[in-house]
This record gives structure tokens, C-alpha cells and sequence, in this order.
């Protein structure tokens, strides 16, 4: 059997997964068990919305504590500020232009703190892929969805 991909987390994105294990566990899960109580209390349980909906609810939060455990404990976490800062690593900050001079800065994370929609992409997604290991300068061609792209580095930051 493959050896299973390093799970490589930043320190913030450890800390979040933490904080929602905690939130989930501490709070939410607690007050639905009570509701729950309250709800098989009342009698006929076939019909009752709250009790349906409290189990339900109750599943899904066991299977996100489940999925955070496992991802807590299979992560690596790389602090970001200890790398190599003349080339891209796990954690870096990266400004690219495209060949129509189209800026974008990504920052590259743990797959499971990748949120492209604020510029952090996941480090085994292909972008980042192509880019680990370059230099400001470089120029990376990318296979994407959409075609070949051909990208330069334009700055490279690590956080303090």
C-alpha cells in the first residue's frame, strides 16, 4: 500500500481546525445531545421534527469530528517563516503575472486550509505545484483546466 501524502498544515490553519474540533465539541454537540434528550422526552418520536432533526444534525457533527481528528493528527505543520525565503515553499506568498501582464498573488497552504476564493491554494493543487522551487524571475508554464498558461514569479514573501 502507498505511503499516505504529508498532510502539511500552516500554524493558523492548525489553530482553525482546532478551534472548530473545540466549537463543535464543546459547544455545539453538547446543547444538540440536550435538545435531543428534550425532544425523545416528549413522546412519539416518529413524529417529532426536533428529535429527527437533532439525530441528523448529531451525525453530521460526529462525521466533521471524525474528519478533524484524523486531519489533526496526520498533520505536519510548517511554519511558513522558517523557509527558504528566496524560493517558493510551502507557505509562500507568491505575486505571478501572466503573458497579458494579468497580476494575481496565491498563497500556498495545506489542502485542508486552501480557500481560493481569498488566494490560498492548496499545495498539491498543479499551480502550486509548478511553482514550488522558483525564484523570483522564473517563468513556469501551467497545465489548466482551460489550457497552458505561462506564468513569471514577480515576488516572493514568507511572514514574519
Amino acid at each position: 500500500m502507498a505511503e499516505p501524502r504529508p498532510r502539511f498544515i500552516t500554524p493558523e490553519g492548525f489553530a482553525r481546525l482546532r478551534c472548530e474540533y473545540d466549537a463543535l465539541f464543546g459547544l455545539d454537540r453538547p446543547k444538540l445531545v440536550e435538545t435531543i434528550a428534550w425532544a425523545a422526552a416528549n413522546g412519539d418520536r416518529s413524529e417529532n421534527g426536533d428529535y429527527i432533526y437533532g439525530r441528523k444534525r448529531l451525525r453530521e457533527i460526529d462525521r466533521r469530528l471524525g474528519y478533524l481528528a484524523k486531519a489533526m493528527q496526520a498533520a505536519k505543520v510548517v511554519d511558513p517563516a522558517s523557509q527558504s525565503t528566496d524560493q517558493v515553499r510551502f507557505g509562500a506568498t507568491v505575486e505571478l503575472a501572466d503573458e497579458d501582464d494579468a497580476r494575481r498573488t496565491l498563497t500556498i497552504v495545506g489542502d485542508d486550509e486552501a480557500d481560493a476564493t481569498v488566494g490560498r491554494i492548496g499545495w498539491s493543487a498543479p499551480l502550486a505545484r509548478a511553482f514550488i522551487g522558483a525564484k523570483v524571475g522564473d517563468e513556469r508554464i501551467v497545465r489548466l483546466p482551460a489550457g497552458e498558461k505561462s506564468y513569471e514569479v514577480l515576488a516572493i514573501r514568507y511572514p514574519e
